[in-house]
């Protein structure tokens, strides 16, 4: 009976205008976003490798260790998913607002915003009389009179809307899957298939959780007029309302110092205060060299050029100005590290609390389905806030072999002149490590997609609870 009760919802559904709008807006608007997203994804691609080509080109010719550092940070290349979901790629540029301010204004959607918005949507005008609809026509007492149970019924018709709606996705997006299939730039490998095949489980689930919505406000209403409002509410308070007051909430209960604040203090104990200790420390400590060395009398006078001469002419000169050289570095090198020592503590103490606060505000946001499928889709596509961790674990290793790097190389330059300007002396860099981005294991990302595939599933099973619960109640009459 269940099969059957399916199969009458599916075929109500595909002799429906509602079903064939939907399904004309879906076949075009699907591909047309696939289209797009591919030809930025390309474009990023160019954009990744002319800005690598040209920081290369730089190295060759400007490499000095005070501007090293700035020119060799991490970036992510562009991934072959951002041809369907771009997570927090879609940021706004706001640096290209002047020049093209439109996709700062409006900026692309992509797979995520379809299902989000586009099928959640679809899905409670598919859905919003499949009770009051037919108790308003008297079907509904014809079917109940046969015997069935009510929450067979609910159920069949549940399952056969999700069935009609997705069946049109699937159709779109596999025209859209097609642009992607033709296209030499974006190589697929089957971690990116494999991810899509969790991404589109997720939504079915989605899809399921807005149908019993639609189901439920439809079984506590007696007309379908009523119906259809009360629908279009819900799904504004769960699309829109809850994920996106769930940040300002969690500021309210777990606030966080000001960054700028923090931002401006971190930089007066790093460079003012630092600059101030580092020239008091290495002061006393030029001091007792020169004391206990008279050889070195009136060296802060002399220039580069005098030092030299003094070096190679008299050894006993080159060795005490030795030690004067390092007793100054570990004079700047012991401030560095009191005053970065006091700017952690306040950065740690920010960072703390911002990781306390975004937890608690994505733990609000999940009560919604939109944004446990958002961070569900994200996740799975190296493109969330997963990624961002990950990218932030690559960069720090990055950062710890350059550290290894420079330490070498200046100790080199060092040893073969001992007072040359190590950080504004052009140093040869080919054999620097380079950062290289990897995407992280596709098992990795199915195992953090469970707690909110479960958490749609766990909706989902709440909503055919309550709608069994409201149907058993209503008057089929």
């Amino acid at each position: 009976m269940l099969g059957l009760i399916v199969l009458k919802e599916i075929r109500s559904h595909l002799l429906s205008f509602r079903f064939l709008a939907v399904f004309v807006l879906l076949l075009v608007f699907v591909p047309a976003t696939v289209v797009i997203l591919t030809n930025d994804a390309v474009r990023q691609q160019d954009d990744y490798s002319r800005r690598q080509a040209e920081i290369e080109s730089y190295l060759s010719r400007y490499a000095h260790f005070n501007r090293l550092g700035g020119v060799v940070q991490p970036s992510q290349p562009p991934i072959p998913f951002l041809a369907l979901v771009r997570g927090l790629t879609s940021e706004p540029n706001l640096n290209a607002f002047d020049s093209d301010p439109l996709p700062v204004m409006f900026p692309l959607v992509d797979l995520t915003f379809i299902v989000a918005v586009l099928l959640s949507l679809a899905a409670l005008i598919l859905s919003y009389d499949a009770v009051s609809g037919e108790r308003e026509d008297g079907t509904l007492r014809l079917v109940l009179t046969n015997g069935v149970r009510r929450g067979t019924v609910l159920f069949g018709k549940i399952l056969g809307s999700a069935a009609a709606l997705f069946l049109p996705f699937l159709t779109a997006m596999a025209a859209g899957l097609v642009v992607i299939l033709l296209n030499p730039r974006l190589a697929w490998r089957g971690s990116d298939w494999g991810a899509l095949a969790g991404i589109l489980a997720g939504a079915f689930v989605y899809l399921g959780v807005f149908v019993g919505l639609g189901v439920l406000v439809s079984s506590r209403h007696a007309s379908s007029s009523a119906s259809i409002l009360t629908s279009l509410f819900v799904w504004v308070l769960v699309v829109l309302v809850v994920p996106n007051l769930s940040p300002y909430a969690a500021s309210l209960l777990r606030p966080t110092p000001s960054t700028i604040a923090v931002g401006r203090e971190v930089n007066r104990l790093t460079d003012i205060e630092r600059d101030e200790l580092g020239r008091k420390l290495s002061a006393e400590r030029r001091a007792a060299v020169v004391r206990d060395n008279p050889v070195l009398e009136g060296v802060e006078r002399m220039g580069e050029g005098e030092v030299q001469e003094a070096i190679k002419r008299d050894p006993v000169f080159a060795k005490a100005h030795e030690i004067f050289r390092k007793e100054s570095e570990a004079a700047w090198t012991e401030a560095n590290r009191i005053q970065g020592a006091k700017a952690e503590v306040l950065r740690g103490d920010l960072r703390r609390r911002e990781e306390a606060q975004t937890k608690l505000a994505l733990g609000l946001s999940m009560a919604s389905p939109f944004a446990s499928f958002t961070y569900l889709a994200a996740d799975l596509s190296n493109t969330g806030m997963r990624n961002t961790r990950h990218f932030g674990r690559l960069s720090a290793a990055f950062w710890t072999s350059y550290r290894e790097y420079a330490r070498k190389k200046t100790e080199e330059m060092r040893a073969a002149n001992p007072t040359v300007d190590v950080w504004n002396t052009a140093v040869d860099v080919r054999d620097m490590p380079r950062f290289v981005y990897t995407e992280e294991a596709l098992a990795a990302r199915f195992k953090a997609a469970v707690v909110p595939f479960l958490l749609l599933a766990g909706l989902a099973l709440a909503v055919f609870a309550a709608s069994v619960l409201a149907f058993n109640r209503a008057d089929v009459r």
